[in-house]
């Protein structure tokens, strides 16, 4: 190799470590990363620079923040004063967990004004939203990571364009990576039949895989901003399980349909990412924030709604949830297709199984990534010696994102478990302060089990050695994934 070569490698080597050193907020991150380009020069740089950098820190989403702080300032100081309000005549209610329903600062704000409905699998919730949608009368609202062209796409595009020529406002926000499938088909013929459809962080050559790195995985839908829908249900025929066939995988998951003031919240949401990706500035107003269901009675649950991305200044949805576990007296039941969590999060399931909390974790026997799922059973032994109770999903693939708490609180939402959806990924989570939702989720819990294998703990130390290396291996990497 040339000394000239030489020394130029040396100098970006330096670089990026300084970059790293830096630009990483957790030490086992840096580490991480230090590792990756240590063993591996040119492919762990150029993976650094592609995925590493910390975009809350930089300017990414300067523009969509601009937007959100001159757009929505009225909306921001009325649901401070709601859920001022809100949270003293709701202390009975949240009893232990009153300080998580006051994380209400940065557009998370509490209202009990609603009538919240579980939707399990696609089966469900899809009917009901497109019975919904069919009887919008001014707007809807749509955003989804992944959208397919397939059967439920299709009858649900060619809802869309029949509610557009109804007169009623359509807007489509979609996720140019997750949904890949539409971009030149059923995108084009929401287009022509004046349906406003725009890909969030449009993917371009130049910048692949650092636009794949950053992605929306936010699933909305807001109908004439009473009505709305939140969770981890994407639009796939995948979702839905009644139309398959037997040898087809089962798709388990949850969704969350609000009836009220919460939605509110889906609306700022989705508008200050509407606004970011459509280039709009769509103001604050009573079209879309409709003051005059105020003194309507939707129903008594208290809901929150927590959204946390690259654009906010703390991980919010982490924080959330992190003050449930530790706000947890007797039970903590966890679901989640991808369980790769950060030392803070692992600490807080940890002290919670130790203070003799039961914390029982759901996860899929067989994951759709055999890299995601080995390095999620990295963390088995360690959750098993603190005394969670773990269980693998065995009848098809568990995508739902939910947890229960004492049978008190439930949440539903789209974040996974890992530094993703914690960091990276724009996210929206719902937690329902009530206790016939949460007994409701605990009980759709309890049946998911039934098609489960717990771990056990003797068995597990006992699996083959080459499977353990594996595990400790890919663990190195895991604050990357």
């Amino acid at each position: 190799m040339p000394i000239y070569i030489l020394i130029l490698y040396i100098l970006v080597l330096i670089v990026v470590c300084i970059s790293i050193l830096v630009n990483t907020e957790t030490p086992s991150k840096a580490l991480a990363y230090l590792l990756l380009v240590f063993s591996f020069p040119v492919f762990g740089i150029i993976l650094y620079f592609s995925v590493g950098l910390n975009y809350r820190k930089r300017e990414l989403y300067r523009k969509k923040l601009e937007i959100d702080e001159q757009e929505f300032p009225k909306l921001e100081q009325r649901a401070a004063t709601l859920s001022h309000n809100t949270l003293l005549r709701s202390k009975e209610k949240t009893e232990d967990f009153f300080q998580l329903a006051s994380f209400s600062r940065n557009k998370s704000f509490t209202s009990d004004n609603n009538k919240a409905t579980l939707l399990l699998n696609g089966e469900i919730k899809f009917p009901d939203v497109i019975e919904s949608i069919r009887n919008a009368k001014y707007h809807i609202h749509i955003q989804y990571y992944i959208y397919e062209n397939d059967e439920i796409g299709n009858q649900l595009a060619q809802l869309l364009i029949e509610k557009a020529k109804e007169g009623v406002e359509v807007r489509f926000i979609y996720d140019d990576f997750g949904s890949r499938s539409i971009r030149k088909n059923v995108v084009r013929e929401l287009r022509e039949a004046g349906v406003e459809a725009y890909p969030f962080y449009k993917i371009n050559l130049i910048m692949l895989a650092n636009r794949m790195n950053y992605r929306n995985h936010r699933k909305i839908i807001v109908v004439d901003g009473v009505i709305g829908y939140v969770g981890g249900i994407n639009v796939a025929d995948n979702y839905v399980n009644e139309s398959k066939d037997k040898d087809k995988l089962f798709w388990r998951d949850t969704h969350l349909k609000i009836v009220g003031v919460s939605v509110l919240n889906l609306q700022f949401t989705f508008l200050t990412d509407w606004n970011f990706c459509a280039n709009q500035k769509i103001p604050f107003s009573n079209n879309y924030f409709p003051v005059e269901n105020r003194g309507k009675v939707y129903g008594n649950h208290l809901i929150q709604i927590v959204s946390s991305g690259p654009d906010s200044k703390y991980p919010k949805i982490k924080y959330t949830l992190i003050q449930a576990i530790l706000a947890t007296k007797r039970e903590v039941c966890i679901t989640s297709p991808y369980f790769i969590p950060d030392k803070s999060f692992l600490d807080a399931i940890t002290i919670a199984a130790l203070s003799g909390v039961s914390v029982k974790l759901l996860v899929p026997s067989k994951s759709d990534s055999i890299v995601i799922n080995t390095t999620t059973q990295s963390y088995f032994q360690e959750l098993l010696n603190a005394g969670v109770e773990i269980y693998t999903y065995n009848k098809g693939f568990v995508h739902a994102k939910t947890m229960v708490c004492d049978q008190k609180v439930a949440i539903v939402g789209t974040a996974n478990l890992d530094n993703r959806s914690f960091d990276l990924n724009f996210e929206i989570n719902a937690i329902v302060f009530d206790e016939k939702i949460a007994t409701e989720l605990k009980e759709a819990f309890e049946k998911d089990l039934t098609s489960s294998t717990k771990v056990v703990s003797e068995e597990w130390i006992n699996r083959p050695l080459y499977r353990k290396l594996l595990e400790r291996v890919l663990h190195l990497f895991s604050s990357l994934m």
